[in-house]
């Protein structure tokens, strides 16, 4: 008895639960044959590396992964490949027709290398959900994708090459649409999409954005039927006009619930009819050309109609042509949780607390760079909690405003668990010590991402605990923090960016990375640390940015190293780094697109391992103690020789998502939270004489080896770098000619190869894009040539070279001066020697000149006296002069406030 009740049991907890039980459906072999036919046309690895399709194996194919079949007939109903940890590639075999009571199939978020999407879907007619999303597909989408007239899910996006040939009017056939996403696929022949949107009755969701979508003829508005079905509707990336889009969207907004109309180009004031949209709770029309068209009273008449909008969620505004005063109409926007006016430029508007005085949802509030200036009482506290405080560029200092802390006490539990505490108070003009966010001194700050950069914070580095957070960031950047930084061996969570740079830290760096192994980017630079590099840094094994310039880091670098294979931008110039370059950076490193061990004392030779380094834009090994000759296989830096679409910037998104569609904040709801952090790799480079900080990598490709002992003569490989921008060998040992076909470099604009033993003649006639050029303190011989660019540059670019002549050093050649003296050369002892002169100098003339005055006015009575007595009369005749302008000034003030009254009294 008890073991007919446990079969029972198991029965219907299979029919709640859904789930696959063996003695109710059994693998029809037909249908097996078919799944393994198509397995053998694809690849599918999971993130160790291993087949997952290997695992389908055995007779039941209704156990096997991602295959669902129906519990009680055993058919296969179901096929399911995407959003896991599984990546599939290959093509689609035809045998999943042989499926014929197929109703799903979802291949997204794979690769499936290009494939044409095939005509046989349209034959899976029972299909209700097909997802080829994100999945690599290209060209066409096949008309007969209108045959599957029981479709209700169709989604194509993220393919980027996927395009319709013309007109949409096969989609038109599937009536039972409920959802749509064609996002990223090439529409612009489409120019049916409005009309045949508006004939799918059941449609909820639909998504084109950035589809290059072509205008809406009136035509199409005149014969509207639109559905009052659709809630989701994204037309973002569009470049649509207003008056293309508004009377077709105004037309089926009726129950929209999430509109998305961000970068666009609408323009003009926020039109009034968005407030007729009465179910809307997310509303995007960041990246137009919207402007305020305020009264002096009410402010603008838009904003004041989304204001009174009973569900709205969100309302961003971010990066239009907002201006002037937005104060008169923030205070219509008090029951938004959302609110958003990033970018645009309030500069000179103050809000003052009473502004934000009934804004109790407020859960997340940006104005970051709208320059506006936010003026709270010392001790004001909010009536809301905010999570995501985004105000950079506004103005809030000196002191570090109190309201900003977050309000843990007053959370709720449910709330609490929910938030991502994101803090941006970047550039915000405060001059204060960093103040804790908990109970006691000792207390850690809590938070996910916080960006403090370039402010005056001074004092300790606190201890922080990151929420929640999978990918959390810390921003202290460009501050005048103290002390040291063991302090960051206390963090809890994972950290994603961390960057200490530009602070005033010192000591020795503690060896604790291996408890951020998910670290993308970590900057150091420009501090005080010394001591060598601590080896845990070969434990971070996603870094792709590591940045420890400007600092006193010595001895050789650590062999773990090496294990951060993933690293594209490798910083460690200006310390005190020593031993041979590995050869492991060349081997290991093949990512690296940044490159700079510049002012160390680096020695050995230039290992000709990092030319696989193949990617390589910047290659910067300048004053060092570096020996040998130029490895001739640079022509293996690609990215130098071909005319590529280079990364323009070395960028980290920092994705923090969480619940999207929600209902409602204010009840019984989960708050929204989706967080982007954008870092952008900054690089310090020599450019035309000076430093700089250059962000654009992409736009200039560089070799700099200045300050060497390189020699021999300059590799014929070289001049293979067609792309090469910069290329300084200056202060070294190289002899033999300038390489004639240096020249071919044509988009060369800096060339310094001065302080060398080059000798010959200057065959460089082919450069026309020179800015900077510098030859002087060579062998150099011969005419300079004429008709080339080179006679526009000053004769100090050329100077102190023998026999050397032409314009611009000399009008002809008829007459060549002999050499003033040995050409000077660029040994190491070269670069240093004028450095150390001068600051020996300087400090001697100062302490003979300081400690001579006060060792005459100490020894000797009368000339102390003297000096003090001139003193004295100074200040005296500084405090007459000033007294005596002063009563001058009033004087003049009162004779013309006289004179004015008596004209007055004439006049009236």
């Amino acid at each position: 008895m008890r073991s007919h009740k446990l079969v029972l049991f198991f029965a219907i907890s299979c029919l709640l639960l859904q789930e696959k039980c063996t003695d109710a459906s059994v693998c029809k072999e037909s249908e097996r044959k078919a799944l393994l036919e198509f397995q053998h046309s694809l690849q599918a690895m999971d993130s160790s590396g291993d087949g997952v399709l290997s695992f389908w194996v055995g007779e039941e194919c209704c156990l096997w992964n991602d295959v669902y079949c129906n519990r009680f007939t055993g058919y296969v109903e179901k096929l399911h490949l995407g959003y896991q940890s599984v990546v599939v590639a290959g093509t689609v075999s035809p045998s999943l027709l042989k499926l014929h009571h197929l109703t799903s199939l979802d291949f997204s978020s794979n690769d499936f290398n290009g494939s044409l999407i095939s005509e046989f879907f349209g034959s899976l007619k029972k299909l209700k959900l097909l997802d080829l999303s994100n999945a690599n597909f290209r060209g066409p989408i096949p008309p007969l994708l209108g045959n599957l007239s029981m479709l209700e899910t169709l989604r194509l996006g993220g393919n980027g090459r996927v395009f319709s040939v013309g007109k949409l009017e096969w989609l038109s056939h599937l009536s039972r649409l409920k959802e749509v996403d064609l996002s990223f696929t090439n529409l612009s022949n489409a120019n049916d999409w409005s009309l045949i949107i508006n004939h799918l009755p059941l449609l909820q969701k639909l998504n084109l954005r950035d589809c290059d979508l072509p205008s809406i003829s009136s035509f199409s508005v005149s014969l509207t039927n639109s559905s009052t079905s659709l809630n989701t509707l994204d037309l973002s990336h569009n470049n649509l006009p207003s008056s293309a889009i508004y009377p077709w969207l105004f037309n089926v907004s009726s129950n929209l619930v999430s509109l998305d109309l961000s970068s666009n180009q609408l323009k003009g004031p926020i039109p009034d009819a968005f407030g007729n949209m009465l179910a809307i709770q997310e509303l995007y029309l960041s990246d137009n050309l919207f402007i305020l068209a305020e009264n002096q009273v009410r402010g603008d008449s838009g904003l004041n109609e989304i204001g009174k909008l009973p569900d709205i969620n969100i309302l961003d505004l971010g990066y239009n042509l907002l201006n002037g005063s937005i104060s008169k109409s923030i205070g219509q926007l008090s029951n938004l949780p959302v609110l958003r006016f990033a970018g645009n430029s309030f500069d000179g508007d103050v809000i003052f607390e009473a502004h934000f005085s009934n804004f109790t949802y407020l859960r997340n509030l940006d104005l970051s760079y709208t320059f506006l200036t936010l003026k709270f009482n010392t001790g004001w506290i909010p009536p809301f909690q905010l999570s995501q405080r985004k105000l950079c560029s506004c103005k809030l200092g000196p002191r570090f405003p109190d309201w900003l802390r977050p309000q843990r006490d007053v959370l709720t539990p449910r709330f609490y668990k929910y938030s991502k505490d994101y803090l941006d108070i970047s550039a915000s003009g405060i001059s204060d010590s960093l103040p804790y966010y908990g109970t006691f001194p000792n207390a850690s700050i809590h938070t996910s991402h916080l960006d403090l950069c370039s402010n005056n914070f001074s004092g300790p580095l606190p201890c922080f605990s990151l929420d929640i957070s999978k990918m959390g960031s810390i921003n202290l950047s460009k501050n005048k923090f103290t002390g040291s930084v063991s302090p960051i061996c206390n963090i809890i969570g994972d950290l994603a960016l961390f960057d200490l740079s530009n602070n005033l830290f010192s000591r020795v760096v503690p060896d604790c990375f291996e408890s951020f192994p998910f670290l993308t980017a970590l900057n150091l630079g420009d501090n005080g640390f010394s001591g060598s590099l601590p080896s845990s840094l070969g434990y971070l094994i996603s870094p792709e940015m590591l940045s420890l310039r400007g600092n006193k880091f010595s001895g050789e670098l650590p062999s773990s190293l090496q294990n951060c294979a993933k690293l594209k931008f490798l910083d460690l110039s200006d310390n005190e780094l020593s031993g041979e370059i590995p050869i492991w950076i060349g081997q290991k490193l093949s990512s690296l697109v940044f490159l700079s061990l510049q002012e160390n004392q680096f020695k050995g030779r230039i290992p000709h391992q990092l030319c696989g380094l193949k990617y390589l834009q910047i290659l910067d090994l300048s004053v060092n103690k570096i020996s040998g000759t130029i490895p001739s296989c640079l022509n293996n830096f690609t990215s130098m020789t071909k005319k590529l679409s280079l990364d323009r910037r070395i960028e980290h998104h920092i994705l923090d998502t969480g619940p999207r569609f929600l209902p409602s904040l204010r009840e019984n709801s989960e708050p929204i939270w989706i967080i982007q952090v954008r870092y952008v790799d900054e690089a310090l480079l020599t450019w035309k004489g000076t430093k700089q900080s250059y962000p654009q990598l992409g736009l200039l490709l560089a070799i700099d080896l200045f300050c060497n002992k390189l020699t021999g003569e300059i590799p014929e490989e070289l001049s293979s770098l067609q792309e090469l921008v910069v290329l300084n060998l200056s202060r070294n040992l190289f002899n033999g000619k300038i390489l004639q076909k240096i020249g071919h470099i044509r988009q060369l604009e800096v060339l310094d190869l001065s302080r060398n033993k080059f000798s010959g003649n200057i065959l460089l006639s082919e450069l026309t894009f020179l800015s900077n050029l510098n030859l002087s303190y060579n062998d150099l011989s011969g005419k300079i040539p004429t008709s080339t660019q080179l006679q526009c540059f000053d004769p100090s670019s050329f100077s102190h070279n023998r026999g050397l002549c032409g314009p611009p050093i000399s009008p002809n050649c008829s007459v060549v001066e002999p050499p003033p003296g040995k050409p000077a050369v660029g040994s190491e002892e070269d670069c240093d020697e004028f450095m150390k002169w001068f600051y020996t100098g300087m400090g001697l003339g100062f302490a003979v000149g300081f400690w001579g005055f006060c060792s005459v006015v100490f020894l000797k009575r009368s000339w102390r006296h003297s000096y003090y007595r001139h003193m004295d009369n100074a200040k005296d005749w500084v405090y007459v002069t000033f007294a005596l302008l002063k009563a001058r000034l009033v004087r003049r003030i009162k004779a013309l406030s006289t004179r004015w009254f008596f004209l007055h009294v004439r006049r009236s």
